[in-house]
């Protein structure tokens, strides 16, 4: 199926937030097909889970938090799924030594979450001149907790987009790294409730991407990046904890639920 100018941005949810069409550079693109990469349904059962998503990290267990991830197709302690095509990440405090986390800044483990990775890859090029990534999150903000919805870089670092990352308070911080950071914060009202985070992502040339965020329908910021363009990308959901957002992070424990994440992509050809 092919898409109009128009057809493609209200197919997408532009047209929805009120903010002015003409803001996705890729729909100049027209005719394009659009196609779905990651449906909606992915969380329904752990069968779809894992045909589209894989546990832990792409790199592993660690990160740069507190939290070690652990969780596997016969360990859903910190990775599981509710009624209703729910994901929900758990983190619990432990009691015991577990040494130091083995990334940069190699913090001591004090916790065990959850994380996962897509098993597809964001690559923004010609053939896929536009991307959007969304999903709605029931997320903790509470000091040293340190939930995420982002992109990086399969093969290197950067690139990197955030479009969710609460830092231990109620501001979202919606970050573009293309060697240098751009960041804007928002306020969210009442972060464990749900809200729609949504990334827009548009060629706009031959190595800048443009990145559109969305908050709840609401457009909220854009930034430019650099070296983003045939740059494969994991969309990745994690709970980590302390680091970043602060300590002491809670005694008992924390969850993070995500629903109706999607990605979906044009195609030029």
């Amino acid at each position: 199926m092919t898409f109009s100018r128009r057809a493609f941005l209200w197919s997408t949810g532009a047209a929805a937030t009120g903010v002015a069409l003409a803001r996705p550079a890729a729909a100049d693109v027209s005719p394009l097909a659009w196609e779905t990469v990651i449906g909606t349904d992915t969380f329904t059962d752990y069968g779809a889970l894992e045909s589209a998503w894989n546990y832990l990290y792409p790199w592993g267990s660690d990160h740069n938090g507190t939290a070690r991830m652990y969780a596997s197709s016969t360990d859903h302690n910190h990775v599981h799924l509710e009624p209703g095509g729910v994901l929900v990440l758990r983190a619990s405090r432990i009691g015991w030594d577990e040494g130091t986390s083995g990334k940069d800044p190699h913090l001591p483990i004090r916790y065990h979450s959850g994380a996962i990775h897509s098993k597809a890859h964001v690559v923004v090029n010609d053939q896929y001149p536009a991307w959007e990534v969304k999903g709605e999150f029931r997320a903790p903000s509470a000091r040293g907790t340190w939930p995420a919805f982002w992109l990086t870089g399969a093969d290197s670092w950067p690139p990197e987009s955030d479009i969710l990352e609460f830092k231990g308070d109620a501001r979202n911080w919606f970050n573009t790294y293309d060697g240098g950071w751009d960041s804007t914060p928002v306020a969210v009202s009442d972060p464990g409730a749900w809200h729609a985070y949504r990334a827009w992502i548009t060629k706009a040339g031959a190595t800048d991407v443009d990145i559109h965020y969305y908050l709840d329908g609401r457009w909220v910021a854009q930034h430019r990046a650099g070296d983003f363009v045939g740059a494969p990308m994991d969309v990745i959901i994690n709970l980590q904890m302390e680091g970043s957002s602060g300590t002491p992070g809670p005694s008992g424990d924390t969850y993070y639920r995500a629903r109706n994440v999607y990605v979906g992509r044009a195609v030029n050809g």
